[in-house]
Formats: C-alpha cells, structure tokens, sequence
C-alpha cells in the first residue's frame, strides 16, 4: 500500500507546474549549501572537541578528560 512511481511522477509534475523550474532549481542549491554547511559544522566541532579532550580542558562545561583533575 506504498506509493507507486505513478503517483510520485504525479505529484512531481504538479510540483514543477505550481513552483516552476527556477525556482525548484534555486531551492535544490540552497540545499545542497546548507548540507554543507551542516557538515562542515558538525566536521569542525568533532575537530574542537579532540583538541580539547587531548589538552583536557573543558568545553561549554563539560569534562572532556579526567587526565589533569586533582582528588
């Protein structure tokens, strides 16, 4: 009871017609940047937070590491 390719070419073709090609096409670009933009993010806080777990510091208060904690 899925959806056929009937169906999605359908409502494709009705989705070209209200929104136009330009405007799909500025749409999928304006995607694909924030996707990556999205990556680059999540790439550099991955890179932040290994610099800080091998310098044992805090981030956003959070302990990263228990290496230089005194007792």
């Amino acid at each position: 009871m899925g959806i056929s390719v009937t169906q999605l070419l359908i409502v494709l073709a009705i989705v070209v017609i209200v929104f136009g090609t330009k405007r799909l096409r500025n749409l999928g670009s304006d995607l694909g940047g924030a996707i990556k933009s999205f990556r680059a993010a999540v790439k550099e806080g991955k890179d932040e937070q290994k610099v800080a777990e091998e310098k044992g510091i805090t981030i956003d208060g959070e302990v990263t590491s228990k290496k230089n904690e005194e007792v």
